[in-house]
């Protein structure tokens, strides 16, 4: 028999930010290659409807209620998976987010909300997840990033820092937890097609399939579930000599013009 290295039977995954978008899509295809599921974000209804979708598949799905800003409510979460389902084996840090306006015009707590988001929530996550996971003998941290963290985008300058700073945490995760078994990688994600983008291109009357920022050559927009597949990648034994690395998955690059 074909060894599958992509299979996740018998292993315990979280994923936040699992109600909409790239976490959903993660949720699904992790339950389809063979994991439970635990759900963490704010809105209830949202997980509910993905945990329907993973049990649909035949895995069992722990719906947790998390504000991953929140230290405590983190450790609450990988507690309530260690309870519920056992263990722990993965771990996705999806939770993001941002709006999009002038740097003139952002606040000094709409700069703390989204550091908080899209940065400190991974090490509010991570780090008790990290240390059931060396207890256990390893597991696979996924940070999710954005191709934000590589470009000068002034109109999102607090969440492309905030990205930024995912990719050098996960280095440094990575240096510090792959000895004890647990690896780190991310996901620098270029334009996919979520809630949160649609929602953007609609405040600035743009169509949701339209390919904003430089470099696609594909001339298209991602689906969520493009993510999906490199987030099981990572999370899967068909990554297994990879740790510290930042995949940046955003259509290809575009050649320059020439005359």
């Amino acid at each position: 028999m074909t060894d599958d290295r992509f299979a996740l039977d018998g292993r315990v995954a979280i994923v936040t930010g699992a109600g909409t978008g790239i976490g959903r899509a993660s949720a699904r295809l992790l339950a389809a290659r063979g994991a439970d599921v635990v759900l963490a974000a704010r809105r209830v209804e949202l997980l509910e409807r993905t945990a329907a979708e993973v049990e649909a598949l035949g895995r069992r799905a722990l719906v947790v209620p998390t504000d991953v800003t929140e230290p405590a409510e983190c450790e609450a979460l990988v507690a309530a998976t260690i309870e519920g389902l056992g263990r722990i084996d993965v771990l996705v840090n999806n939770a993001g987010g941002t709006a999009t306006k002038p740097h003139e015009e952002w606040t000094v707590e709409e700069w703390r909300q989204v550091v908080d988001l899209n940065l400190a929530s991974v090490w509010f996550c991570a780090r008790p997840a990290a240390a059931r996971m060396a207890e256990q003998g390893g597991g696979a941290i996924v940070n999710i990033s954005s191709g934000a963290s590589f470009l000068a985008l002034p109109d999102v300058a607090p969440y492309g820092a905030a990205k930024a700073g995912v990719n050098s945490l996960t280095r440094s995760l990575a240096a510090a937890w792959t000895p004890r078994g647990v690896r780190v990688n991310a996901i620098a994600c270029g334009a996919v097609r979520t809630e949160g983008y649609a929602e953007s291109g609609r405040r600035r009357a743009i169509p949701d399939d339209a390919v904003r920022g430089p470099g696609n050559a594909m001339d298209r927009v991602g689906d969520p579930d493009e993510i999906a597949h490199t987030v099981l990648f990572f999370a899967s034994d068909a990554s297994s000599y990879c740790s510290g690395q930042t995949l940046w998955v955003n259509g290809g690059p575009r050649a320059p013009a020439t005359t």
